[in-house]
């Protein structure tokens, strides 16, 4: 039998070796159906959640299509986020590490970045580019970067691309590439406002589908919590303290709403980061550096912070407010229990997100029902009383689960330790991440 099963592909030995580095032995479903059709040069769209190995499924067999004796431009990946951009760029560097250096030129160009310099440096011409559509589409427009005779485009979170806007600086580079280009897009779900798009470049597409409504992990314990009429934000204040997470992301809707509760929760007493997109990219920096680092117990964030950005270490989801978009409650949910880890997703419940409930249960989502009364966590009755949610002792999470507590008394260690946890979580996370999402 062979070691891995990448073998199957053909790959050059610097790709094959990397690979051995990362320790993948078996593709994911989505990079089964997307690698031989890139490796074919079959334009095609991979719709599957987060976390299933899309990044891969794309940078491997490009890097294998790549030509380092033609110094130009030859694949451009567009991602939404300047985090999730970086995070591809550094992926795509572990596949070219056993390559002399400068054999395939990989940049990363994003805004928060200074425009000049990267246009002086670009006197030659990368093989690949990754970045954000606004901050390519200037280096094009600048006619510093050559796109021209770039035959492979890759739109990454396609439709939080759409959400966000920035279609309409992908439409305008991908305007300038061939006529006969490749395009590869990568998304969680389809929008129909999207395919309009598609369709302007993409004739006949193979379309590959990965579970598409899989619910989250299955080691993530979803938890609603009725609010009775309590106020909410002292309600959410005595929740993040009863819990004492080693790392809790509490979600919103809006980057008002995530600068509000961040600003009543540090005037509780809290230490808490925020992550949202009014945010200026030395402030973003900054701030997730400070993440990384330990500095806050508690991150206020909007759904910039579900998709593309890699927070380890995460113990608690909350949903102060439920998405509009219910997709991304798995995705929200998706941030913790990574790499077999467990986790804990808690929504604050209200009588106005029944209807919402009630969809999400029907995608296949089973919630436990709890209150937070004097201190003390108790069970209650189904939260709908008209169908009976759970059966006694079924759930797959015991009662500990919920209180992964960070210690009450904190020794002088403590942040060394927790450091050294989080890279064992990366270092996991890197082993189990192909193998898990089988």
């Amino acid at each position: 039998m062979a070691e891995h099963q990448f073998e199957r592909y053909r790959f050059d030995g610097f790709i094959e070796q990397a690979i051995q580095d990362l320790k993948f032995h078996k593709p994911t479903k989505i990079q089964e159906k997307m690698i031989p059709l890139i490796l074919k040069g079959e334009s095609a769209i991979g719709q599957s959640q987060t976390g299933t190995g899309k990044t891969h499924a794309y940078l491997l067999p490009i890097l294998q299509r790549i030509n380092p004796a033609v110094q130009q431009v030859q694949a451009v990946i567009f991602a939404p986020t300047r985090e999730l951009a970086s995070q591809i760029y550094h992926e795509a560097l572990k596949l070219i590490k056993h390559l002399p250096e400068g054999t395939i030129v990989i940049r990363n160009y994003t805004g928060g970045t200074d425009k000049q310099r990267t246009i002086e440096k670009l006197k030659h011409q990368p093989h690949i580019v990754i970045g954000t559509p606004g901050r390519i589409h200037d280096l094009v427009r600048e006619q510093a970067l050559f796109v021209h005779r770039a035959s492979i485009l890759v739109i990454d979170e396609a439709d939080l691309m759409f959400d966000m806007g920035f279609i309409h600086d992908v439409d305008q580079v991908a305007g300038r590439m061939p006529t006969d280009l490749e395009m590869y897009v990568f998304s969680a779900t389809i929008p129909e406002k999207l395919k309009p798009f598609l369709k302007k470049y993409m004739e006949n597409p193979m379309f590959e589908q990965v579970d598409p409504n899989l619910p989250s992990a299955r080691n993530i314990q979803h938890i609603l919590v009725p609010l009775k009429g309590r106020d909410k934000m002292d309600f959410l204040s005595f929740m993040l303290r009863s819990f004492n997470p080693f790392l809790a992301i509490v979600f919103v809707n809006t980057k008002q709403m995530a600068d509000d509760v961040a600003e009543r929760l540090i005037e509780k007493g809290l230490k808490v980061g925020r992550i949202h997109g009014n945010l200026n990219p030395r402030e973003r920096k900054r701030m997730m550096k400070q993440i990384r680092d330990l500095e806050f117990q508690y991150i206020v964030a909007t759904d910039l912070a579900a998709r593309g950005i890699d927070i380890p270490g995460v113990s608690h989801i909350i949903h102060y407010e439920l998405p509009r978009d219910l997709d991304f409650y798995i995705h929200r949910s998706g941030r913790t229990a990574r790499a077999g880890n467990e986790g804990v997703s808690i929504t604050i419940y209200e009588p106005s997100d029944e209807d919402a409930i009630n969809r999400l249960e029907k995608q296949g989502m089973g919630f436990d029902y709890r209150d937070l009364q004097d201190g003390e966590w108790i069970e209650l009755p189904d939260w709908n009383r008209r169908k009976k949610r759970k059966k006694s002792g079924e759930s797959t999470m015991t009662k500990a689960h919920l209180f992964v507590k960070k210690p009450k008394k904190v020794k002088p260690g403590y942040k060394k330790k927790m450091k050294a946890e989080i890279e064992k979580i990366k270092k996991r996370e890197r082993r189990l991440q192909k193998r898990n999402k089988q």
